[in-house]
């Protein structure tokens, strides 16, 4: 099953029994914006995952703004909408996959892997004639238990011992500029881990919101590991979401293999003690 699915292939889809559908729409200065847009129109069916509260776990001030959630919490949460065995979960968004990206990866990281990004997310769906609403959808709760992926992410600890290791290569889904150090707006310290390559997660989309080609997607990454093997790169950006976004171009590139730092650069910066660089990726 592709990681992706088209809004042409999904309208025929939408009354069936065994499809779940999760709406992740969300905006990080204006938290609640994804909720009250759910509320205004969502794909029929379809339950809200919010970003802060759902797909993501309590803040401590040192573990970054968007840190992994407890594997057995979000299971429950999930299997109390419906998740299980047998069921076709769609994530979708309307930021062009960088929310839906992040629980496309949960999902998978929690063992769960019949589960599809809408490619395009909402604007497609409408595009494409797809019905609205604004009705909340009942579940019926099932008992499901996750298989977590402990090896799919590193830490804080393991990025800091790597500076001198070197057994891997970070790279940072973050725009070039904040990356550079240029114009942060999110964290309190500018700038990007040493060593890190930066690839901005919007790279992988054409112009109208949708992934590009398998094989286009492909040739870049091939051409920014420059002869790596993708199992020596770990996936960041400022918090561990848009990171997900390089994570699923990759399984789109038949590139798999890459894991993630979920603190990634807002949870580094927080520690005084941890080295900083600026400037463009060489």
């Amino acid at each position: 099953m592709s990681a992706l699915i088209s809004a042409q292939a999904l309208l025929p889809l939408r009354n069936q029994p065994e499809l779940l559908l999760f709406d992740c729409r969300h905006d990080l200065s204006q938290p609640e914006a994804g909720r009250q847009a759910y509320a205004q129109g969502h794909l029929p069916g379809a339950h809200f995952l919010h970003l802060d509260e759902d797909l993501s776990g309590p803040k401590t001030g040192r573990n970054g703004r968007h840190p992994l959630p407890d594997a057995q919490q979000l299971a429950s949460r999930l299997a109390g909408l419906g998740l299980d065995t047998g069921r076709r979960v769609v994530v979708y968004d309307a930021q062009g996959g960088m929310y839906a990206a992040r629980a496309w990866w949960l999902l998978r990281w929690l063992g769960f892997s019949t589960v599809q990004v809408l490619d395009g997310g909402l604007p497609a769906w409408l595009r494409a004639g797809g019905p609205l609403s604004t009705q909340v959808p009942s579940a019926q709760a099932s008992s499901w238990q996750p298989q977590p992926q402990a090896a799919w992410s590193v830490d804080a600890d393991t990025v800091l011992d790597n500076l001198d290791r070197q057994d891997f290569v970070l790279i940072d889904a973050r725009a070039p500029g904040r990356f550079a150090g240029e114009g942060e707006t999110l964290d309190p310290v500018a700038g990007h881990i040493p060593g890190a390559l930066n690839r901005f997660f919007q790279l992988n989309l054409d112009v109208d919101g949708c992934f590009k080609p398998a094989e286009q997607l492909r040739r870049e990454w091939l051409a920014l590991l420059d002869g790596r093997d993708v199992h020596d790169t770990v996936q960041q950006c400022g918090s561990g979401v848009t990171a997900c976004h390089n994570l699923l171009a990759l399984d789109l590139a038949g590139l798999p293999g890459s894991r993630l730092y979920p603190g990634s650069w807002s949870e580094w910066c927080a520690d005084a003690n941890r080295p900083v660089a600026r400037g463009a990726s060489v």
